[in-house]
């Protein structure tokens, strides 16, 4: 598998993503899924995941964050000076999973936190901190696939100007169970290939393309 930068600046890039989401935790009070957005507008993100190493190892995690603040005009006067703490917890971890896992699944940062909120995170926090990181990964790009599965079928739907009724209807597709579909609560993966074939027919798209 080729990655986008080599294994050898990883630990950098992920100890400096838990940096800067602790900080932005504990001594800013910024909302995490606010500074991934800010992340990825600011260029940052694109930096960093193709292995700038001004980015990845030419700043600390604070340093990022102030960084990517005021280019986004979101910081006007000092900030907290840097955290000196002793041990870490969910806020560091989900900066340093995030890492990993854009690292591993070579996806970018904006179609992950587009797709995997920092709710999510927290939520998957107490069983996954404990677990290798590529143990966390592969269950991260589990949930990652199932968001933007149904975010593509949602895309599908609204490109045709459908409600969710109405491609309930057209489908033959309980509507609660295309709900479901949409938000992620279940995976259209299982279900039964008439359900798929029936939805790709009223999409006018291929049924491969909303499971895969």
């Amino acid at each position: 598998m080729n990655f986008a930068y080599s294994q050898l600046y990883l630990t950098d890039a992920m100890t400096n993503l838990g940096e800067m989401t602790e900080y932005a935790h504990y001594a800013c009070g910024t909302d995490l899924d606010l500074l991934f957005s800010c992340f990825v507008i600011s260029g940052y993100a694109g930096r960093l995941q193709v292995g700038d190493p001004e980015v990845v190892s030419g700043m600390s995690g604070t340093e990022l964050y102030r960084e990517i603040m005021n280019k986004c005009g979101m910081e006007n006067g000092p900030l907290p000076p840097a955290l000196v703490r002793f041990d870490t917890d969910a806020y560091y971890w989900i900066g340093y999973i995030l890492a990993y896992f854009q690292w591993w699944s070579r996806q970018t940062f904006k179609s992950i936190t587009d797709a995997i909120k920092a709710d999510d995170f927290m939520r998957l926090y107490p069983t996954l901190h404990t677990v290798s990181e590529e143990r966390a990964a592969e269950e991260l790009l589990e949930l990652y696939r199932k968001r933007t599965q149904f975010n593509r079928l949602q895309e599908y739907r609204k490109r045709l100007g459908m409600t969710q009724a109405m491609l309930a209807k057209k489908a033959g597709v309980n509507l609660r169970t295309l709900q479901q579909y949409e938000v992620g609560d279940k995976d259209i993966a299982k279900a039964s290939v008439g359900s798929v074939i029936s939805l790709a027919k009223a999409l006018h798209v291929d049924p491969e393309s909303l499971i895969t």
